[in-house]
């Protein structure tokens, strides 16, 4: 079988995305027929998995998998994780459903993906490209950005960004039982144990745009989780505990 023929799937956690969530779905899924999605719902009061289940009865690229609490970003990627392993997906993708990351970049991953392991979709490959974010949020990102490269050693400029295509072979490498991170540090810890076994990553520019409706996920146990995750991820490295 031919990487033209290999399916995707697009991992997307939810928390309150109803006002988002049915446009994403389908904005998705028009970039390329090769492309299948994963919702990963934190019981949102707002009926955000409701809305999924109705259109999952209309189309079969659609999956779903519903948590029965807000029990975090990482811990709902390493879910959906397993899924794409249990099934036949070669390529597995991140994504957010606020559409601060494009749709329309999925189909140049697909493509970069064929001569690398890991894509990652960089805000500061090229310069700084984020649009409407407070000034304040953008120099912590950027800082955050420079302290994960720093400590860790990783060439990755954009070592926080949460759009991303692996290869199959990429996740199972990774004990994911293993996961040290479940806030935005988890980013982090997946770009830096890809890195450590080896396996080519290439950056790509991409515009972050700040999510268009609902609220922010960032709060100060998040960034304090980053702060000290990143010097046990580089300890347990030095130890060959990773």
């Amino acid at each position: 079988m031919t990487d033209n023929l290999k399916k995707g799937l697009v991992i997307i956690p939810t928390y309150n995305e109803a006002e988002n969530i049915e446009l994403i779905i389908s904005a998705v899924l028009e970039q390329d027929e090769r492309l299948e999605i994963l919702i990963v719902d934190d019981n949102s009061p707002d009926g955000t998995a409701d809305i999924v289940m109705r259109l999952k009865e209309e189309n079969n690229r659609i999956n779903l998998l519903r948590r029965v609490a807000k029990l975090g970003l990482g811990s709902a990627y390493v879910m959906g994780f397993k899924y794409a392993l249990a099934k036949d997906y070669e390529y597995i993708f991140e994504m957010d459903a606020d559409f601060s990351h494009d749709p329309e970049i999925l189909p140049k991953m697909l493509k970069e993906i064929e001569d690398c392991d890991l894509v990652i979709g960089s805000r500061y490959v090229v310069g700084i490209n984020v649009v409407n974010w407070p000034l304040r949020r953008l120099i912590l990102s950027y800082l955050a950005s420079k302290y994960a490269r720093i400590i860790t050693g990783m060439p990755i400029k954009d070592p926080t960004a949460g759009f991303k295509c692996f290869r199959r072979r990429v996740l199972e490498s990774i004990e994911l039982n293993r996961i040290l991170s479940d806030g935005y540090s988890f980013q982090v810890e997946m770009h830096y144990r890809s890195w450590c076994k080896g396996f080519r990553i290439k950056e790509i520019p991409i515009v972050f745009t700040d999510r268009r409706s609902g609220q922010s996920k960032m709060s100060k146990k998040i960034i304090k989780e980053a702060i000290f995750m990143i010097w046990k991820l580089r300890i347990n490295k030095m130890l060959n505990k990773l």
